[in-house]
This record gives structure tokens, C-alpha cells and sequence, in this order.
């Protein structure tokens, strides 16, 4: 008998419990009414009475053990288990997969555009979007009754009234010139890139909201050579060396004279394609000499110093340079469309 109880005390050290049916199986072996234990307590009859005491304190000694063995066990996997739920996250679930993100295609190319004018000289300047009828319009040599103050060309936040100045979404970075006009004496070299606002037909080719890079440069004795000069530069930097100009006479209000630029189309190589709409040729910017009436505005003397202005969109570059067609797809976060771009 007592060889007996050796044996099962050492089955019962021996047993791991390392989850919740082990911890079943251990309680179905030695603690039910039919298990180990109990089979044993059953024999002490059979025991004679000089042995039956110590038999008997054996007997409850091991019982005790195996009860206190289940019932530790059973807190130690409560506690793991209750460990496991407190986590935020379920730590059974597979790994989540890190993604690469890369930079947008049109922020791509607005940097490749900096990096070209910085090296030139063109320090970068930035001003608000949300911006006054003065420096929008005024400023800029706008009539009173151009179309663009038309409300299904600006979005209007505050119609001036009683003397008020009109609160606008500005319709292009011309008004952060004005603003380094004011505040900087010439010579004045920069590059104004931002976001804009007009209130246009949502189309694949146009939005309600873009991006430009506008520059301006005013110093003494500037003309219309050093403006194609600069053009020049930045299209065979941007576009290839073998790129081709060509200036069409234009109209801006704030530019006299004013020209538009096309460059032969890259895609086809000026033969004529779809993009190009069969002409060779595609739109790249507008330009020309600063208006006096703009100087003016802004406290510089015309006779005394002149300068050029351009503007460019940033969007229709990045489409162009990258076959893309439709605008849209700038503004929708398509990952698919995205991806396309990781470097």
C-alpha cells in the first residue's frame, strides 16, 4: 500500500499542466469519485489495523497535494489567459504587413521644378490661400469688371461690403509676388509654389483645386531675352535637352507683353498624337514682362526697374510627364494609382 502511494505521488508530480485540458485530464485522473486517489482510499479497508493510521495520514497527504496542484494550476492559467484578453490587441492574430509609402507624383515633379529654379537663384516664398480681393485682383491690374471676379470663376468666402475688402480662395499664387513686392526692396528673385482654388466644371483635364509654381524676378535693365533665357533653362532641365520653345503672343492682365510657351510634345516628338491633340506641341506656362501698373501697386518705380513673370501648373506637368489621364486621380487616394510611384 504504501509502495502504492509513492507511485501515484509520483505520477502526480510528474503531470504538467500547461493549459485547460491538461487541467481537465488531471482532474478526471486523481480527484473524481472514481479517480486514482479514491481507488486507493477504497483499498485502506484491506489494511491491517496496526498500519491503518499511518496508511490513512499518507493517504490524506497526497490528497491534499493533488488538490493543491489543481487548484494552483487552474489560478496560474486564469491569470495567463485574463493577461492575454487585457491586450489591446489580439496577439493570435497573424502580423500586420508594413507598407512603403512613396511621394506623391505631383509633389514629385513640384520638387523637381524647385530644384531647378533654386539653382538658378530663385528663393522660394509662400503666402495664404485663403487671401484678399486686393491682392487676388487689385493689385495685380484686374479691372472692376473682369471676369474672373465673376462668381463661377473665384470661390468667394465674404463679399466686401461698406468698404470691405472681399475674402477668397486664391485663384493663383500671384498674390504672394504682391506680398514680396511690399515687404522687399529689388533686386527680387523668387518662385511661388502653391495650392489654388477656382470654381471650374470637374473634368479629367481640370478640378476645382491645383497647384502652380509661379516666378518672379525685378531688378534694373531686365528684359524680355533674360525671361526666354530662364525658360529656356527650365524646360531642357525638365523636359530634356532636346526639347523645342515656342512663345505665342497671350493677354494677362498683370504682364505687358505676355506670352504663352509650348514645348514640342515628348511624347511624340512634335508629330502629333492624342495628348498633343495632333499639333506637337503642349502648353506648358504663361509668361511675360511685369505690367508697370503692377510695379506701381506696389511702390517700385517702373522707370526705374522692370522685371518677368511666369506661371506654370504643377498638375498638368506631373500628368503629362507621366501619361496619366485624368486629373482626378491626384485627388482621389487611390492606392493602386499611388503605388505606381514608389521609388
Amino acid at each position: 500500500m504504501k509502495h502504492s502511494i509513492e507511485s501515484l505521488q509520483q505520477e502526480i508530480d510528474r503531470f504538467e499542466i500547461t493549459g485547460p485540458d491538461q487541467l481537465e485530464e488531471f482532474r478526471l485522473r486523481f480527484l473524481v469519485r472514481k479517480g486514482h486517489i479514491a481507488s486507493l482510499f477504497k483499498q485502506l479497508k484491506d489494511v491491517s489495523p496496526e498500519e491503518k493510521p499511518l496508511v490513512g495520514q499518507l493517504l490524506n497527504r497526497l490528497k491534499t497535494a493533488a488538490e493543491q496542484k489543481y487548484e494552483d494550476a487552474g489560478k496560474s492559467l486564469a491569470s495567463s489567459a485574463a493577461s492575454v484578453h487585457s491586450l489591446k490587441d489580439d496577439i493570435t492574430l497573424p502580423g500586420r504587413t508594413r507598407f512603403t509609402g512613396s511621394e506623391h507624383p505631383v509633389q514629385k515633379v513640384l520638387g523637381d521644378m524647385k530644384q531647378i529654379f533654386q539653382a538658378m537663384g530663385f528663393s522660394i516664398e509662400t503666402g495664404p490661400e485663403l487671401e484678399c480681393g486686393t491682392y487676388n485682383f487689385d493689385k495685380l491690374n484686374f479691372p472692376p469688371n473682369h471676369p474672373a471676379r465673376d462668381m463661377q470663376d473665384t470661390f468667394f468666402v465674404r463679399i466686401g461690403e461698406n468698404g470691405e475688402d472681399d475674402v477668397l480662395l486664391r485663384t493663383h499664387t500671384s498674390p504672394v509676388q504682391i506680398r514680396v513686392m511690399l515687404d522687399q526692396e529689388p533686386p527680387l528673385r523668387v518662385i511661388c509654389p502653391g495650392k489654388v482654388y477656382r470654381n471650374e466644371a470637374i473634368s479629367a483635364r481640370s478640378y476645382c483645386v491645383f497647384h502652380q509654381l509661379e516666378g518672379l524676378y525685378i531688378d534694373r535693365n531686365v528684359s524680355f531675352a533674360d525671361l526666354k533665357a530662364t525658360i529656356y533653362s527650365f524646360a531642357k532641365q525638365m523636359f530634356g535637352p532636346d526639347v523645342r520653345l515656342r512663345f505665342r503672343p497671350s493677354f494677362f492682365p498683370f504682364t505687358e507683353p505676355s506670352a504663352e510657351v509650348d514645348v514640342s510634345c515628348y511624347l511624340c516628338n512634335g508629330k502629333g498624337c492624342k495628348v498633343c491633340k495632333q499639333t506637337g506641341w503642349l502648353e506648358i506656362l504663361g509668361c511675360g514682362m511685369v505690367h508697370p501698373n503692377v510695379l506701381k501697386n506696389c511702390g517700385i518705380d517702373p522707370e526705374e526697374y522692370s522685371g518677368y513673370a511666369f506661371g506654370m501648373g504643377v498638375d498638368r506637368t506631373a500628368l503629362l510627364r507621366y501619361r496619366i489621364d485624368d486629373i482626378r486621380l491626384f485627388f482621389e487616394n487611390d492606392a493602386r494609382m499611388l503605388e505606381q510611384f514608389r521609388a
